[in-house]
């Protein structure tokens, strides 16, 4: 942070009232030189007053030294400037204090009073001492001279001080607003930077969690697909020859395509991460948060433009060749829909179905498609396994996290998202999306 405000003031805090050193002084060195200039002027006061020399001086260096406490009083030295006019003393005093006043934050109508009450006080001391020079013979001018004297004396003590008193005034207020506005943006670009790390790091956990959830979804499917025909494969290889060709043909196909899901994911990960690192010299703070969700998004836009509904028989067919009894019904005029959409609805039959190989081998599996108005409803139901209370024959492995991917990807288009055990003993998962993608 810069020094600015109230860090600013603190850093060079003088003695008592004053803020600095330098303050204090300056003040120090006008207060003695207002002293010096009474307690000269107190010498002719004296003398007309018929009182000792002595007293007059000490009057004046006394009065004079008034002007010392010109920041921390400044009506004060106003008042006793101008309560020693009479005496033709203070003219130093009378010029710096009405300034200090001006330039004070102290309201208008109390500037404006107390310079008033000096212009007139001059006026009156200068028009009787130039009018006792003119009777005395001193000055031989005509009597226009007096109040001309008078009013230019007067005016030229008074309203230079206190014009320059009010810019310098009006000008240290603007630059103290200046200094606070300056602090104000700085603790707002703060919090806009931290905000900026917290989303940032939110970005970065929620590009995670869905490219996870992709990854899961492109492989987990077939690479089970591909453990159940590998199991049957062991199962048929001395019963059946061709049929275990079939199966060993079969794995090989799933394998290739998986391996092949999986390497342009990768390699789509890998093209956001070589741009996010190529631009995170230039890119601002403030704008990593969209681009981490913008590279997160590209995952699942760009790897092939993720499947689609027209792709759901073959899904189904995939499971129905690893020896699933599964029965595929579509209600509704059937159309086309935003691509995360009919991603999302392709995913969720594929899960559930992944699902039932893991947990259900063998059991009747029901997948139906509903087209609606503004909605598209899915649901997979799976019959009780033949033997209950059996895991997957295969032994395929479950990470629990297969579910909440589902929900996760419903949810996030505004959809509904419910699953659990039928009543019948077997499971069912259903979800509803809006037409319009959310």
């Amino acid at each position: 942070m810069t020094t600015t405000g109230e860090d600013h003031t603190a850093a060079g805090r003088g003695p008592w009232w004053w803020a600095r050193w330098r303050s204090a002084v300056l003040d120090a060195c006008l207060a003695l030189a207002s002293a010096i200039e009474c307690a000269a002027e107190g010498f002719p006061f004296a003398r007309d007053a018929g009182v000792p020399v002595a007293a007059g001086m000490v009057f004046g260096l006394v009065a004079g030294s008034v002007l010392v406490l010109r920041r921390k009083w400044p009506i004060a030295v106003v008042l006793v400037s101008i309560a020693i006019t009479p005496a033709q003393m203070g003219f130093l005093m009378g010029v710096v204090g009405l300034y200090t006043l001006a330039a004070s934050e102290l309201p208008r109508r109390i500037i404006g009073a107390l310079a008033g009450m000096s212009l007139v006080g001059t006026l009156i001391v200068t028009f009787v001492r130039a009018h006792q020079d003119v009777v005395r013979g001193d000055l031989t001018i005509g009597d226009w001279f007096v109040p001309f004297l008078s009013i230019t004396t007067s005016l030229g003590m008074t309203a230079p001080p206190v014009l320059l008193g009010l810019y310098v005034g009006a000008r240290r207020r603007l630059m103290e607003s200046l200094r606070e506005r300056a602090d104000s943006l700085e603790r707002e670009l703060q919090l806009l930077a931290e905000r900026a790390e917290e989303r940032a790091e939110w970005a970065r956990n929620e590009e995670r969690t869905r490219i996870a959830r992709e990854m899961h979804d492109v492989v987990a499917h077939r690479v089970s697909l591909m453990v159940v025909h590998a199991a049957a494969l062991q199962a048929v290889a001395r019963k059946d020859p061709e049929k275990a060709v079939r199966n060993a043909a079969l794995v090989g196909d799933m394998g290739r395509q998986a391996l092949t899901e999986l390497r342009e994911m990768l390699g789509v990960l890998r093209t956001g991460e070589a741009a996010r690192v190529g631009a995170s010299s230039v890119v601002p703070l403030a704008a990593v948060g969209v681009a981490a969700a913008v590279a997160a998004s590209r995952v699942v836009d760009e790897v092939g433009d993720g499947p689609s509904l027209a792709e759901l028989e073959e899904l189904v067919g995939q499971s129905a060749a690893a020896g699933m009894v599964v029965d595929l019904s579509v209600e509704g005029e059937v159309r086309v829909y935003a691509a995360e959409v009919e991603q999302t609805a392709y995913r969720v039959v594929q899960e559930a179905l992944t699902n039932v190989h893991k947990h259900a081998v063998g059991a009747k599996t029901y997948v139906r498609l509903a087209h609606r108005s503004s909605e598209i409803a899915m649901q997979v139901e799976n019959e009780p396994p033949p033997e209950p209370g059996s895991a997957s024959s295969a032994g395929l492995p479950s990470g629990g996290n297969g579910l909440l991917g589902m929900k996760e990807r419903v949810t996030a288009l505004g959809g509904v998202f419910v699953s659990g055990p039928t009543d019948a003993g077997g499971f069912r998962v259903s979800a509803v999306l809006p037409a319009a993608g959310g």
